[in-house]
């Protein structure tokens, strides 16, 4: 039984999401501030946490960091009645899988924990903790970055959008399927945030940015990464 770990302050969500996914065969906790979901978090390894922004004790984005420093790979769904693209863009950077604004749709967020268990299931194309090309040394179960001696600091958005490159070298991947796989989050507002994060890794990663040798535009159809 997979269990969903609920951090939500609104009683009235306790109880709509209890009778939405206990039926369903998922087992859910609850913790009603931020830092009880931590500790939460922490004892019961649940298999996707349901998180919400406005909480007491501590918000919402501090646990969303918190608990990606304790479990990088954790599938969490932001839960906030703030609708904004700024909103869902710095959740999405802090490491979220997904976001859904209030009022929601119920069978549309069981959709969604579906499919995020799904993916979050696949094997991974290959087993890739290590990675290195020029000067740079990638450590992913550390989240680890160095390029010669210096240590460089990514997001854990960039992580992932490296790990998928590095799992796919040489090929063409289209913006929307760097979207759909690294963000998992299908109905992102533009597809120019990936732009900005290729930018981005250039200008940490590569020795002329305006000249990439690795991080690669394929104009009209998408990215590549050349090790």
């Amino acid at each position: 039984m997979d269990k969903i770990l609920l951090i939500e302050d609104d009683q009235s969500i306790h109880k709509a999401l209890r009778l939405l996914f206990e039926p369903e065969g998922f087992a859910v906790e609850i913790a009603s501030d931020g830092r009880a979901g931590i500790d939460a978090f922490r004892t019961s390894k649940p298999e996707l946490v349901i998180l919400d922004l406005t909480m007491p004790e501590m918000n919402g984005k501090d646990v969303c960091r918190e608990i990606r420093k304790l479990s990088p790979t954790q599938p969490i769904i932001i839960l906030s009645a703030a609708s904004d693209e700024i909103n869902k863009v710095v959740l999405l950077e802090l490491g979220a899988d997904d976001y859904l604004t209030k009022p929601f749709s119920p069978k549309e967020l069981l959709a969604r924990v579906r499919a995020l268990l799904r993916r979050a299931r696949q094997p991974a194309k290959e087993t890739l903790e290590h990675y290195s090309f020029d000067d740079v040394t990638v450590d992913f179960a550390k989240m680890e970055l160095r390029r010669g001696d210096r240590l460089v600091r990514l997001t854990p958005q960039e992580f992932k959008i490296l790990r998928y490159l590095f799992q796919n070298p040489e090929r063409v991947i289209p913006r929307d399927e760097l979207l759909n796989e690294v963000w998992g989050y299908q109905c992102y507002p533009t597809t120019r945030t990936v732009d900005n994060h290729i930018l981005k890794l250039r200008q940490k990663l590569e020795k002329d940015p305006a000249n990439p040798l690795h991080f690669r535009t394929v104009h009209g159809a998408g990215y590549k990464f050349v090790p």
